[in-house]
């Protein structure tokens, strides 16, 4: 009677100690609700990240009677190049109107930055500034 009384409350005092010694949960996946893909149209400021490039794609349309590529599509298309380079998300993402070629009835270019996100508490690596526009003297 004793036995099973005194095992249960070993169970109870060791359970809290295993818990602390497990590892921090990862971060959540990161996801556009409206097209069900991490790639946002804006820049990511919640949390720390490595850009590892810019990603480029091009949706055709089928016909020229096609409707031109959704939002969605464009999206989708960029996520499949990102997730080659290891990305966590795409940021930045910005696309045109359809155009034709002479290969195509309609095309839609769409360009990101591919960015993987630091592990939390890591600190923000310093944007790099932007080439100042303004001419430098020369030592002449």
């Amino acid at each position: 009677m004793l036995k099973p009384i005194f095992l249960g409350l070993t169970l109870i005092a060791v359970t809290p100690a295993i818990a602390q010694d497990a590892p921090p949960a990862p971060q959540a996946k990161l996801v556009n609700e409206d097209v069900g893909v991490p790639v946002f149209p804006y820049d990511i400021t919640d949390r720390p990240y490595t850009v590892l490039g810019e990603v480029k794609a091009g949706v055709r349309k089928a016909t020229v009677f096609s409707k031109s590529p959704s939002q969605k599509k464009i999206y989708r298309e960029l996520w499949e190049r990102a997730e080659k380079l290891g990305a966590d998300a795409v940021i930045n993402a910005n696309y045109g109107d359809a155009h034709m070629t002479v290969m195509s009835w309609g095309k839609t270019n769409a360009t990101g930055t591919a960015i993987k996100f630091l592990p939390a508490g890591t600190p923000m690596p310093a944007k790099t500034p932007a080439p100042s526009d303004t001419p430098t003297p020369s030592g002449n």
